[in-house]
């Protein structure tokens, strides 16, 4: 059975203050700074474009494992998440050639659960279907490494 299309406006607003710092809004909540460290230009006043970027893996797995698991009845009592990024930054400055995303993701989900390795492998993939960070980075061919280890 197909559902109806329904399409959900996403946005954010950008005031670029100085130097490489631009300040962020998005809906109600308060402005926040998206800066580099001084290595790469900047005063370190909030985290790099790149660092939101690996953030939200992490939010977006923190939506989609709660709202699978519960369709799934699998049953958790916490995760923790760490996602890394490799860049090479000659693309950043602007080597041809050299890719200017992430090389590659190293994501990391520890789970606490009673559920069998294979419900934890059945939820993952199923989040991974489902999330659209990750299928971001799949998309643009960033290999993703993936690891759930149970807690």
């Amino acid at each position: 059975m197909s559902q109806t299309s329904t399409l959900v406006k996403v946005a954010a607003t950008g005031k670029w203050e100085s130097g490489v710092k631009t300040n962020i809004s998005i809906r109600n909540f308060p402005v926040f700074s998206i800066d580099e460290p001084p290595k790469l230009g900047g005063n370190d006043s909030g985290p790099n474009p790149l660092e939101f970027v690996a953030a939200a893996m992490n939010g977006c797995n923190g939506v989609m494992i709660p709202l699978v698991a519960k369709e799934l009845d699998f049953t958790f009592s916490g995760i923790d998440f760490e996602t890394t990024g490799i860049v090479d930054t000659r693309g950043l400055l602007g080597e041809e050639g050299v890719r200017t995303h992430f090389q590659k993701i190293r994501f990391q989900v520890n789970i606490q659960t009673e559920e069998s390795e294979e419900r934890i492998e059945q939820l993952k993939k199923e989040v991974e279907r489902r999330c659209p960070v990750y299928n971001l980075f799949v998309d643009a061919g960033i290999e993703v490494d993936t690891k759930w280890s149970k807690k």
